[in-house]
C-alpha cells in the first residue's frame, strides 16, 4: 500500500499471493509468517529496493524473530535476503488487520461483485416487461405499495431492504447463476437472492431450478428415508423348487487351483450345497448343477446376481433345456438375494477359522461346513434344513445301535411326519417374513412411482479407485419396463457414462426433470 499525496490515505498499489508447497505446509506458524515476508519483498523488489518501507504484521513473534541471533537455518537464510532492504517491522493486532485477513479467508459474497455488472441488463429487461412498465407509470402519479424508481430501475422495499425487481424474462437466469456459484441447496440459494433481488414466489422457483440442475442430479445423494419396502420372495411349500446361487471370492489359491466357492441354497428348506471352484464361469456352475441333478433333480427356479456366469448364453441355454426359470436380481441390490448373502457370511467366517493355520487348504473343509450348516437349527424354519428336507435327523457322528434304532423309527414315521413338518415350516417362514417386513418398514418410505418413458438418473453402484469424486448418478435414462417389487428396466438416452441398459430399483432412481417455464 502507498500513501496518496492527495488525501493522505493509504491505497493498494499491488496484490500478490502464492500457494504453499507440500513442504511449506509443514512449517511452523512463525516460519510461515517469515516466508510470507520473504516472498512479498522478493516479488516487489524493484519497487522497494533503495527506499525505506514498513512491514506491518499481526504476528508478534515475527517482529522478535528477525532480531534474534540464533535463528534456525531456514529463517536465517531468509533474514540474510532481507539485509539489502531498508525496512522496519511493526506489529499490529489482528482486529486492525481485517482488510488484510479478508484476502486469505473465504471469498466475499459473489453477488456483491456481480450485482453492479448485471444492473444494466436488468434495467433493459424491466423496460421490456409490461408489468414493470405499468408499475413505473403508477409511480409517476403516486406512491404504489413499497415500490420506488431509482434512475430508471424499479426497486421494492422488503423487510428494510431495497431489492431490485427482477422481470420474468431474467428470473431463471438470475436464480440459476446464484445456484451455480457453488451448487448450494434451496435454503442458501434463496437466502443469497433475498439480499439483492425481489422475485415473487422465490422459494418455489428456486426449488424448480435446483431440482432440474443436471450437476446436482448426478452428484448429490438422495436424502431422507430410503425408498422401497421389503418384498419377500414368494415361497413354494415344497422343497427343491427354488435355488439361490452366488459365488464367493477370489479366496487364497490352493494347490488344486481352487479360488472361489459356489454356494447354492434351497429357498424353502434352507439346505445348502458348497462347492470349491477354479473360476466363476458358467461351465463350472452348470457342472455343479449337473452333480446335484443326479441326486436331487433340477430346480424349477434359480435366483442369482448378474454375474457373467449367470448372464451368459450358455447358462440361458442350460436353463431352457432343463425348463428352469432364471431370475437375476437387480444390480447393486444384494438384499434381493438375502438368504444366500447371509449364508455367504457364515461360509467365509467359518472357512477362515478352520483354515487359519493353512489358508491354502480351505477347500478341504467345505464338506464338513456343508454338513454342519445343514444340521444346524434355523429360526426361519424352526428345524434343521436336513430334517425338513428328508424328514429325519442327520447322523453327524459314528453310528451305534441306539442311533440306528432312532433312525429306523424316524424312517417308519417319515411319511406321516413330513407333511405336518412342512406345513409348520411354511407358517414359521411367513411369521418371520412378517416380522422382518414390519421392522424394515420403519426405516423406509413408499417409493416414488415411475412410468414407462420417464427420464431418470440411476445410481452408480460400484466405486473403484479414483472414482470417489465421480458423479454418484448416471443419466439420463429412459424407463422401458416397470417390473414387480419397484424395479425397472432402463435404457441409456444420449452419450454419457454408464451401462447401455440395466435393471434398477426405485431406491436407486432420481427423476430427470425437464425444465419448464417458472
Amino acid at each position: 500500500m502507498q500513501k496518496s499525496p492527495d488525501d493522505k490515505n493509504f491505497h493498494p498499489t499491488y496484490y500478490m499471493s502464492k500457494k504453499t508447497t507440500d513442504a511449506e505446509k509443514k512449517y511452523s506458524s512463525y516460519e510461515l509468517e517469515a516466508l510470507a515476508v520473504k516472498e512479498a519483498v522478493k516479488k516487489f523488489r524493484v519497487y522497494l529496493l533503495g527506499i525505506p518501507f514498513k512491514i506491518v504484521t499481526d504476528c508478534s513473534a515475527l517482529e522478535k524473530t528477525m532480531q534474534k541471533k540464533d535463528l534456525v537455518t531456514r529463517v536465517a537464510r531468509w533474514a540474510l535476503l532481507l539485509e539489502e532492504f531498508d525496512y522496519v517491522i511493526e506489529h499490529r493486532s489482528g482486529t486492525r488487520m481485517t482488510h488484510v485477513d479478508a484476502l486469505s479467508r473465504s471469498p466475499i459474497n459473489i453477488f456483491c461483485i456481480s450485482f453492479d455488472n448485471i444492473l444494466p441488463r436488468l434495467k433493459s429487461a424491466q423496460d421490456n416487461d409490461n408489468e414493470v412498465k405499468a408499475i413505473k407509470e403508477l409511480l409517476r402519479i403516486s406512491a404504489y405499495e413499497n415500490y420506488c424508481d431509482r434512475n430508471g430501475i424499479l426497486y421494492k422495499f422488503v423487510e428494510g431492504k431495497e431489492l431490485v425487481v427482477v422481470p420474468d424474462s431474467m428470473q431463471t437466469e438470475i436464480i440459476r447463476n446464484a445456484h451455480e456459484r457453488g451448487h448450494t441447496g434451496v435454503k442458501y440459494t434463496e437466502k443469497h437472492l433475498q439480499d439483492y433481488y425481489y422475485i415473487p414466489k422465490l422459494r418455489h422457483k428456486v426449488e424448480k431450478i435446483i431440482f432440474n440442475c443436471v450437476h446436482c442430479i448426478l452428484i448429490n445423494q438422495k436424502r431422507g428415508k430410503k425408498e422401497g419396502l421389503l418384498h419377500p420372495l414368494q415361497k413354494e411349500d415344497t422343497p427343491l423348487h427354488t435355488h439361490l446361487t452366488d459365488h464367493l471370492g477370489p479366496l487364497e489359491s490352493t494347490n488344486k487351483n481352487y479360488k472361489y466357492v459356489l454356494a447354492i441354497i434351497d429357498a424353502f428348506t434352507k439346505f445348502v450345497w458348497i462347492y470349491p471352484t477354479k473360476s466363476t464361469t458358467s461351465a463350472e456352475v452348470i457342472a455343479k448343477l449337473e452333480i446335484q441333478k443326479a441326486v436331487f433333480g433340477s430346480p424349477f427356479q434359480i435366483i442369482s446376481d448378474r454375474g457373467t456366469a449367470f448372464t451368459s448364453g450358455d447358462f440361458a441355454d442350460y436353463c431352457a433345456k432343463e425348463e428352469i426359470k432364471h431370475h437375476a436380481i437387480t444390480t447393486g441390490l444384494p438384499r434381493a438375494n438375502g438368504q444366500i448373502e447371509r449364508i455367504n457370511q457364515t461360509i467365509i467366517s467359518v472357512l477362515s477359522k478352520l483354515s487359519l493355520e493353512n489358508p491354502n487348504k480351505w477347500y478341504k473343509f467345505t464338506n464338513e461346513l456343508q454338513q454342519t450348516i445343514n444340521s444346524t437349527y434355523q429360526r426361519s424354519i424352526d428345524t434343521t434344513p436336513f430334517e425338513l428336507l428328508f424328514g429325519t435327523k442327520m447322523n453327524i457322528g459314528g453310528l451305534d445301535k441306539l442311533k440306528e434304532m432312532v433312525e429306523a423309527e424316524f424312517q417308519v414315521n417319515f411319511e406321516a411326519q413330513i407333511e405336518e413338518l412342512r406345513k409348520h415350516a411354511k407358517q414359521q417362514i411367513f411369521k418371520i417374513q412378517e416380522e422382518n417386513r414390519k421392522t424394515y418398514k420403519l426405516r423406509r418410505r413408499e417409493p416414488k412411482p415411475y412410468r414407462v418413458g420417464d427420464l431418470v438418473a440411476i445410481k452408480r453402484t460400484q466405486f473403484g479407485p479414483y472414482l470417489k469424486l465421480k458423479p454418484k448418478y448416471f443419466g439420463p435414462y429412459s424407463i422401458t419396463r416397470a417390473k414387480g417389487g419397484n424395479t425397472y428396466d432402463v435404457i441409456k438416452e444420449g452419450n454419457h457414462e454408464g451401462p447401455n441398459f440395466t435393471t434398477t430399483c426405485a431406491e436407486y432412481l432420481k427423476p430427470w426433470n425437464t425444465m419448464t417455464e417458472l
